[in-house]
């Protein structure tokens, strides 16, 4: 079921994230259970993260906006698919654009730079981000496809 069909069963039930996200992995459509990481231009969590196994879950990362540096490129995004992930969305930036297409993993992001992150290891795991207005916890579901993202309140 489209977004667009999903908001209009369940109206405000559901929260819809404004922020115009770009696609960038080969899943257009993707849904499941939110882990979040908040990191600004420092992918070692975020790495370490998409390492677990995903059992279908979505890592929604509030990069705080920036695009000076890629958050995640085609190795990363390889792992996470690798290990179940069914999605990343990053308000930040990627790098490797033309492999990221051949992932089979949802993937948003603000934009790209091939400018690697930095590698100190900041960050804070599994806390509620708002992005776009929308409140993503830990725990609750999100739905993303061509028109946007949506998502459930806690636990549901």
């Amino acid at each position: 079921m489209s977004t667009a069909d999903l908001y209009d069963e369940h109206g405000d039930a559901l929260q819809s994230c404004s922020l115009q996200f770009r696609q960038y992995g080969s899943r257009r459509a993707f849904h499941g259970l939110i882990t979040t990481v908040r990191c600004h231009e420092d992918n070692v969590l975020l790495k370490s993260i998409l390492e677990e196994p995903g059992d279908g879950r979505v890592l929604v990362v509030d990069g705080a906006g920036s695009l000076e540096a890629a958050l995640m490129g085609d190795v990363i995004a390889g792992t996470a698919a690798a290990n179940g992930w069914a999605g990343v969305v990053i308000n930040g930036a990627v790098r490797d654009v033309v492999a990221l297409a051949a992932v089979d993993l949802g993937i948003k992001a603000l934009g790209s730079n091939p400018r690697k992150s930095n590698k100190h290891g900041l960050g804070t795991r599994d806390v509620a981000v708002v992005i776009g207005g929308a409140l993503f916890h830990p725990g609750a579901t999100i739905y993303s496809d061509d028109d946007g993202i949506l998502v459930t309140t806690r636990g549901r």
